[in-house]
């Protein structure tokens, strides 16, 4: 069974971490004393070390992480921009500006990753191709974030949710507030899961291009994300006081199946076999 490079894992290990730094500063325990300047900060802390200059070991490990891959710098600063936008905004008038959203905090970390999972080598499809089911699984993760959170959100004075799509289904903040599951609840749920869905899906052609040892870990991670949204519906769309979450069982199950996804020839070259 081939599995990723140390270089590979390590490289990916760095993204993540800061990743989850960059996070925590708007979602961690100091989050309440962050300011724009914070980040501003964060920002030129981020030009440095890709300039060779790293401030800590962990920063070290991404400035590493760069010299040995393709990555720009763009998906990170945009993944910060995405940060001062939780800063200031607390709800978003259409899916138009949703999507953004998305894109800044999640669409941004499959941009950065793809070069350190690279390309199969055989694979017939274009990079841009790839880069855009890479964007599709990252938005696909935070939507599937968001509507497993809607009450966590909600207390935090949060909603993540296409507000004219909300006043379509007659629907308003005070009834995500009262959290309670009605009819309009449930048809509202549906669609949102069902365009979470199809982002899911527009990655798994994606998937397939990725050098046969990155693929695995891809296809668990999405597997398991997928059904967050079965164990939403499961909840009978009670996401205000019920976290859907998969069990071990399920997760163990998940394995081996992404395992035999991992090995399918790229869809690129599907339609070339005779």
């Amino acid at each position: 069974m081939q599995q990723m490079t140390e270089e590979r894992r390590r490289a990916i290990w760095a993204i993540y971490v800061w990743c989850r730094r960059t996070d925590e500063l708007v979602d961690g325990p100091n989050a309440s004393h962050i300011t724009p300047q914070a980040l501003d900060r964060w920002e030129r802390r981020l030009e440095d070390l890709f300039a060779g200059r790293p401030y800590d070991m962990l920063d070290a490990a991404l400035s590493d992480t760069i010299t040995k891959f393709p990555i720009d710098i763009q998906p990170f600063k945009d993944m910060i921009d995405g940060m001062r936008t939780d800063l200031k905004k607390a709800r978003y008038k259409n899916f138009d500006e949703l999507y953004m959203y998305c894109y800044y905090v999640a669409g941004t970390v499959g941009l950065m990753s793809v070069p350190v999972m690279g390309i199969a080598p055989e694979s017939k499809a274009t990079a841009e191709s790839v880069y855009g089911a890479a964007l599709a699984l990252g938005l696909a993760n935070q939507l599937t974030n968001i509507l497993r959170d809607v009450g966590e959100d909600a207390r935090r004075g949060r909603i993540y949710l296409p507000q004219d799509e909300l006043a379509e289904a007659g629907l308003s903040d005070e009834d995500i507030f009262k959290g309670v599951v009605t009819e309009k609840w449930r048809k509202f749920m549906k669609r949102q899961i069902k365009r979470a869905r199809m982002f899911f899906e527009e990655a798994e052609q994606g998937v397939t291009e990725l050098r046969k040892e990155s693929r695995w870990p891809v296809w668990a991670s999405m597997l398991l994300y997928r059904q967050i949204l079965d164990e939403i519906e499961a909840n009978d769309y009670n996401n205000f006081t019920k976290r859907a979450y998969v069990g071990k069982a399920k997760k163990v199950l998940a394995l081996p199946v992404a395992y035999g996804k991992s090995l399918l020839l790229p869809y690129s070259l599907r339609n070339n076999q005779t």
